[in-house]
């Protein structure tokens, strides 16, 4: 996925700059950068972040930065920021964004006179894509709806000014982008937790499609949202940190509610409620009070020396990492029924592997109540997993060996409590080995994030959302 933050202030920025974008660190694993801008100069530092942390390896550029504007980046796709130079002036951008068109966009800006980077594997940077769509326009709010207009996929963006910032939603508003304010200071970013410890409170959550550009005094709109939106759903079910909060909804709530819900009909018997952490706990809190059960850590995730499971380059290397950070609590598991609670299951491997984890531990049954719905469909427009195949998702498997295609009657398979949809989830309950398995409902889904239905994309359980 990706995470940005941006400040203006009046004073030095970069120390606020350096804990701002840290703290969209779990929003990917490959590359950050930041840019500051001062007097017209600009100053940027990339880093490599695959086998490290964002602090460790920027802590040592802090003191080459000057000026009290700029802008930062955790990706999970390419170098950024990027400084460009065109008729619009001089300016530093960074993105979240998947184009699905990359290619094609390519070879048209190429036969106007454009060009591009060469970048190792014959890929073009994503956000000097941006860059160069931007620059197609008169002025920026132009540029930015050229963007718009022109990629498939989805982009939400900053651009670093000489002592402004440009905010720039995705136009469906798929990610997220807040703004916060405190005395002689804004900031913009991906994450809201990285607000309060640098004295932010939220000011505005940016619309679909809307521009809005600040300083440190002020705050401006250069284009106005539009009505229609569709806002990632796993956003609250897996990528956010449980003190952010999207359109006024708490991701810890959102996560709280939909385990609550699940319990109010299931009655299984277990011994206590566990999580797959982290993502898991606060649904499994949730199921806790909503069974009326105990809440206990049959499994503890090591936190001083792991990173993210998805780091590795190969799902290989990631599955071993996630199975390493991940420590049962043999004690709590032993002659225990237990119900665990994760956020979703994609491949199937890592949470088999987990499973034969608890059973070797002693636990008697072991129970998995996911919280989000089966993934019938990849995601075609935010960069979700790295998943090449329909092929690799454990669902479309299933439903090739129960249909003879992975194919067959998806519309059915992703309807809750069909024949279909029973028969998918009892092959992944007995492949995986689980005493029981259940998933939420998209109905669960959304009422826990409180948003109307067709303002959330769903797309990757129903199959429901467009470019």
């Amino acid at each position: 996925m990706g995470g940005f933050f941006g400040v203006a202030k009046h004073s030095r920025c970069v120390d606020e700059l350096f804990y701002g974008v840290d703290y969209n660190s779990h929003m990917g694993t490959k590359r950050a950068g930041m840019a500051t801008c001062n007097d017209g100069i600009f100053t940027r530092s990339i880093h490599n972040i695959e086998n490290s942390y964002f602090r460790t390896k920027f802590e040592a550029d802090l003191a080459d930065f000057n000026g009290n504007t700029g802008i930062g980046v955790i990706s999970d796709t390419d170098a950024q920021p990027i400084i460009v130079n065109c008729h619009l002036g001089k300016f530093a951008i960074v993105t979240v964004a998947r184009i699905n068109n990359i290619n094609e966009l390519a070879d048209e800006l190429l036969a106007k006179g454009h060009h591009f980077c060469e970048h190792s594997y014959d890929i073009i940077n994503p956000t000097e894509m941006i860059a160069a769509l931007i620059s197609e326009g008169k002025d920026f709010v132009s540029g930015i709806e050229n963007v718009y207009n022109r990629i498939k996929g989805s982009c939400s963006m900053l651009i670093l000014l000489d002592g402004k910032i440009i905010a720039a939603r995705d136009r469906l508003g798929r990610t997220p982008i807040i703004l916060g304010r405190k005395d002689g200071a804004f900031a913009a970013t991906s994450e809201t937790c990285a607000f309060p410890n640098l004295g932010y409170h939220i000011d505005y959550n940016l619309g679909p499609g809307e521009i809005v550009e600040f300083t440190a005094d002020a705050t401006r709109q250069l284009r106005k949202p539009q009505e229609e939106m569709q806002i990632c759903a796993f956003l609250w079910t897996y990528y956010g940190y449980p003190v952010c909060e999207y359109e006024g909804r708490n991701v810890d709530e959102m996560r709280y509610a939909t385990g609550k819900e699940m319990a109010s009909t299931d009655h299984t018997d277990v011994d206590f409620v566990s999580a797959i952490p982290d993502s898991g706990i606060g649904v499994a809190l949730g199921y806790a009070e909503g069974k009326g059960v105990p809440y206990k850590r049959g499994i503890v995730k090591y936190t001083p020396t792991w990173p993210r499971s998805f780091t590795p380059s190969t799902q290989e290397r990631r599955e071993l990492v996630a199975k390493m950070k991940l420590i049962p609590n043999m004690a709590l598991l032993r002659d225990r029924k237990v119900l665990f609670c994760d956020d979703s299951i994609v491949r199937g491997t890592q949470l088999r592997d987990n499973v034969n984890d608890l059973y070797e531990c002693g636990a008697r049954e072991v129970h998995m109540r996911i919280s989000c719905p089966p993934l019938i469909y990849p995601c075609r427009f935010l960069n979700f997993t790295a998943s090449k195949s329909d092929m690799e998702l454990i669902t479309r498997r299933v439903i090739n060996k129960l249909e003879g295609s992975p194919d067959a009657h998806l519309e059915e398979y992703a309807t809750t409590g069909s024949p279909r949809y029973c028969a998918m989830v009892e092959e992944i309950r007995r492949q995986l080995n689980i005493t029981s398995l259940s998933f939420a409902s998209i109905e669960n889904v959304v009422s826990a994030i409180g948003l109307p239905k067709c303002k959330i994309c769903t797309h990757c359980f129903d199959g429901s959302s467009h470019d």
